[in-house]
């Protein structure tokens, strides 16, 4: 699906950008990087499509995605260590 067309069906779905990237818990700039490529990956082609045709047959489709209860990804940086995962990572690697 082109991006285009993936904005296409937002508007069909009444929901803006930002307000689907909360919706599913993908962030912002990460659905906005597809405008570069062109394309979204098939996953969110298939959330966006499913959102358009729940919304013209009158379905509330954002209650039923917040029930779901998702939760967003988090990355997992180079950040700091506590101390007991240090300890532990050097314990296993020389297993």
């Amino acid at each position: 699906m082109t991006f285009i067309d993936f904005k296409k069906l937002l508007l069909d779905a009444e929901i803006s950008l930002p307000k689907f990237s909360k919706l599913i818990k993908v962030s912002e700039k990460n659905i906005q990087s597809y405008k570069t490529k062109g394309k979204v990956p098939n996953t969110i082609a298939v959330i966006v499509t499913c959102f358009s045709t729940m919304n013209k047959q009158e379905i509330d489709y954002r209650s039923i995605i917040e029930a779901i209860g998702l939760e967003a990804k988090t990355k997992k940086g180079a950040g700091f260590k506590k101390s007991e995962e240090v300890d532990t990572k050097d314990k296993t690697s020389s297993i």
